[in-house]
């Protein structure tokens, strides 16, 4: 069985070919003539499907004078909304680790610029996230500041980026020549041990006498890296605060976190004069009461940037919920894996229905999947860490051939043609065509669809009075562009 859909965008009506002309001629570069008086629309359009038979393939699809169905997606590049900072990944120590070991230079360098730059066959990532100290797929766990046991250093005279600087620092600088641009953000999966009620990296909580010191070592890592020519746009607080369950991980209830930002993080900033932003929560979509109870604190809310969100519990409508209460803040989607016992078609739909499409339009700036690159046995990964976590990217232990993951493509479908600056715009859902519209600073239009339902679907693309008929299978995905 097949559905018939059609997708419109704005309200303009052309009403003889004379005016299509004109208007056309002036407000589509993309318009190029066929006689002379007929004009035609070209889109790109790139697709994936489920079963790995296609992967971003390109063709290309003429817009016509002729329609053939009669269900109407309105795409309306006048109503607007947030304006995305980009789509990415995790780059996480083991990542940066596969890279630096396992690649030659010149292999690494073309890797970078595939993932980086849009030029050839790039995806043009414009979003990273990394770990302040290290994170669950790191080989070790470290913070900057680790003493030996019973020892404490409140004046941080120990603190120091030494296991960055083997394998994630060259690498960001790496990327940094080639995209000076590349959003950063960081979130610490733990303090060091002798700041916490515990005294280990994993679980327990930061010590209140601690939370000076623990502010002074945000400031002093925000900038050690800026010395090493790495902006740290913004720092979320705690990796997933109410998981105390992973290989480093810190608990931070929300007071905590509202007490740190206000009381110490926030201040300390301002008085190093640094405008790395600050986001809070950094976890799942189950608890937005969470980030909306910290940001109700007048104190800590001045120094809040806005909230970031993860996928493993609750609903992306979370973000909205958030949101709605508090227009003036951010909303970030910071990490969502993929397991290397997943379905490439399953986690294709649903990724993409539910990040690229749903986060999006529940006013995220970013989206992000967790991982770049991990080995064929899922690591490297601390003691206690993640050992089914499938990077974007699989980079062989023996023979370092590179392999692409589903996540490389459910980011890929919205990186590569939404660069950073792009602005959401108004469109609607029809049927199992889950759907997201951007406006490129370029004034290229770009739509996302992922076919969720059952049957294949037939459906129209119509552009002031010119349709583009096209057809998406079961599970496909969709890039459109013009």
């Amino acid at each position: 069985m097949k559905k018939n859909i059609l997708i419109s965008f704005g309200s303009l009506s052309i009403v003889s070919s004379s005016m299509l002309l004109l208007i056309g001629a002036a407000c589509n570069p993309n318009l190029t003539s066929t006689n002379s008086s007929t004009q035609k629309i070209v889109a790109k359009v790139w697709t994936t499907l489920p079963d790995k038979s296609a992967l971003l393939k390109v063709d290309s699809q003429s817009f016509s004078p002729n329609k053939n169905t009669s269900s109407v997606i309105t795409v309306d590049s006048a109503t607007r909304y947030q304006t995305m900072d980009g789509f990415g990944f995790a780059l996480t120590g083991g990542s940066a680790q596969l890279m630096m070991q396992k690649l030659t230079a010149d292999v690494r360098t073309n890797l970078l610029r595939e993932l980086f730059l849009t030029d050839n066959n790039g995806i043009g990532i414009s979003y990273l996230r990394i770990s302040m100290g290290s994170s669950d797929l790191d080989e070790t766990v470290f913070s900057y500041d680790d003493m030996p046991a019973s020892q404490t250093d409140p004046g941080l005279t120990n603190f120091n980026l030494s296991v960055d600087k083997l394998y994630l620092i060259p690498v960001l600088q790496e990327i940094i020549r080639l995209r000076p641009d590349i959003h950063l953000m960081a979130s610490p999966w733990s303090a060091p041990a002798w700041m916490k009620s515990n005294q280990n990296a994993r679980g327990g909580s930061l010590n209140t006498s601690n939370y000076a010191v623990y502010a002074a070592y945000f400031v002093k890592y925000v900038q050690a890296m800026a010395a090493a020519g790495i902006n740290i746009e913004a720092v979320t607080l705690q990796n997933e605060p109410e998981n105390p369950d992973n290989t480093p991980s810190m608990l931070m209830t929300a007071p905590e976190e509202a007490l740190f930002v206000k009381s110490y993080l926030g201040p300390a900033f301002q008085q190093a004069n640094l405008k790395t932003k600050i986001v809070v929560f950094d976890h799942n979509c189950d608890h937005p009461q969470y980030p909306i109870s910290i940001l109700q604190d007048s104190e800590a809310y001045p120094y809040i940037d806005g909230s970031a969100f993860h996928l493993y519990l609750g609903d992306i409508s979370a973000l909205s919920q958030v949101q709605s209460m508090f227009p003036k803040k951010n909303i970030y989607f910071t990490e969502q894996w993929t397991s290397g016992k997943g379905n490439f078609g399953g986690d294709l739909r649903w990724h993409v229905r539910n990040l690229i499409v749903g986060a999006s339009r529940n006013w995220s700036k970013n989206v992000l999947e967790w991982n770049l690159a991990s080995d064929e046995n899922f690591s490297p990964h601390t003691d206690g860490g993640c050992t089914l976590c499938q990077g974007a990217l699989t980079i062989n232990s023996a023979s370092a051939s590179i392999t692409r993951n589903v996540s490389y493509y459910i980011i890929a479908h919205a990186s590569k043609f939404v660069p950073s600056g792009s602005v959401r715009i108004g469109s609607n859902y029809v049927d199992d065509l889950y759907n997201v519209a951007f406006l490129t600073p370029q004034g290229k239009k770009v739509l996302v669809v992922v076919n969720d339902g059952t049957a294949n679907i037939n459906f129209t693309i119509s552009f002031r009075g010119m349709y583009l008929n096209s057809m998406l299978p079961v599970g496909a995905v969709a890039t459109y562009m013009w």
